[in-house]
C-alpha cells in the first residue's frame, strides 16, 4: 500500500526573467509538515529531437557547439516547439528536414524525458525516424549561426551507443534517444508510441 502523497500548492509566483525560449520564476510552495520553501525553476518551451535511422542502420548524429558548456556536443537532430499551432511530430519533421536535409516517410515516438527536472519544466519528446529520403537542394534550409557550423555523420546505430557508454555523447536527449532506439530495435520496435501519443500530464 503506498503512502498519501503531498499535494505541494503554489501560495506566490515571481517572475523573475522573461526571455524568448524561456522564463525564470520563484514559486513558494508549501511542503510536508505545513513550511513553505521557495523554488526557482526553468520553465521552457519545450523541444523535439529525432534519431533518424537509414536503412543500413545507421543513426544521423549532428556535432554542434553548445555555448553553455564551451565545446561542441553529439546531437540528434533537434530543436524548440515553439511555433504556435504546431504539433510535435510537425516539429520534428520540421527539424529533420532543417538540420540534416531529410525527410521522413514514417515516425514514431521512442521515449519523453524531463531534461532537468530540479531546474527546468522541460519536456523533450524522441522520435525515431524511417524511411528517410532526401530534401530536394532547392529546398533545403540556409543553416545560419550554430548551425552553419553543424557536421553531419552517419554511424551504425550500435556505434553510437557505444560512444554513450564510453562518455563521448553525453546530450541528455542523444543519450535516451540512442538507448531507446537500440533497445527498441532489439524488441522488433514492438515498443514505440504513434507519433500523436499523448505527451505525460
Amino acid at each position: 500500500m503506498s503512502a498519501v502523497e503531498h499535494r505541494y500548492q503554489v501560495r506566490t509566483r515571481e517572475e523573475r526573467y522573461r526571455g524568448r525560449i524561456f522564463d525564470v520564476v520563484s514559486e513558494e510552495v508549501t511542503m510536508p509538515g505545513g513550511g513553505t520553501a521557495v523554488r526557482d525553476y526553468v520553465r521552457h518551451v519545450g523541444a523535439v529531437a529525432v534519431v533518424a535511422l537509414d536503412a543500413a542502420g545507421q543513426v544521423v548524429l549532428i556535432r554542434q557547439y553548445r555555448h553553455p558548456v564551451g565545446r561542441h556536443l553529439w546531437e540528434l537532430p533537434a530543436g524548440l516547439t515553439d511555433v504556435t499551432g504546431e504539433d510535435l511530430a510537425a516539429a520534428a519533421a520540421r527539424e529533420l528536414a532543417e538540420e540534416v536535409d531529410l525527410v521522413a516517410g514514417r515516425l514514431d515516438v521512442l521515449v519523453d524525458l524531463h531534461s532537468s527536472p530540479g531546474f527546468t519544466n522541460e519536456l523533450v519528446r524522441v522520435f525515431l525516424a524511417r524511411e528517410l529520403t532526401d530534401v530536394p537542394t532547392e529546398s533545403r534550409h540556409e543553416r545560419r549561426d550554430e548551425e552553419a557550423d553543424l557536421q553531419v555523420v552517419r554511424l551504425d546505430l550500435d556505434e553510437a551507443v557505444g560512444m554513450v557508454l564510453a562518455g563521448e555523447i553525453t546530450n541528455a536527449s542523444c543519450v535516451a534517444g540512442l538507448l531507446a532506439a537500440a533497445r527498441a530495435r532489439d524488441a522488433g520496435w514492438s515498443v514505440l508510441r504513434r507519433a500523436d501519443a499523448p505527451v505525460p500530464g
